[in-house]
């Protein structure tokens, strides 16, 4: 069985944002040569996410409010007491969840026809990291 890891470096400008990392997978899955297999797609930070959805700008911004009103940015959140600003992105990532499972089938990512692979940052502006995980043969 062949194992190869990978990762992706995030530094965004805003707070919150949603990116397309479909390719970023597809290339390590090239360099890993497994044609088999499994990949695991992880954000290395609990105020982040990756998720498997459409890659619609409509749906991307429905999330984006969903998420808000659920877990709203500014209220005094317990863990605003450490000193932090980030509790509403540490609940964002309980919603969202912070990694995926893909299949491998004859050297592709065997996602539907509309799947996209997404990292979702939720406290931004600082250095964030993904590790991409493959197994199989």
């Amino acid at each position: 069985m062949k194992s190869f890891t990978d990762y992706l470096t995030f530094n965004t400008e805003r707070r919150r944002d949603y990116i397309n990392i479909t390719g970023e997978v597809e290339a390590a899955l090239d360099k890993s040569g497994v044609s088999e297999g499994l990949i695991l797609v992880s954000a290395m930070h609990i105020t982040a996410a990756v998720y498997v959805n459409d890659a619609e700008a409509g749906l991307i911004e429905d999330i984006d409010e969903w998420l808000d009103k659920l877990a709203p940015y500014g209220p005094d959140y317990r863990h605003h007491r450490t000193g932090e600003d980030n509790g509403d992105a540490h609940l964002k990532n309980l919603l969202m969840h912070s990694q995926v499972v893909l299949p491998v089938t004859n050297g592709k990512i065997d996602l539907g026809p509309w799947q996209q692979v997404y990292y979702a940052e939720f406290d931004g502006r600082r250095k964030k990291r993904v590790i991409i995980k493959i197994i199989g043969e």
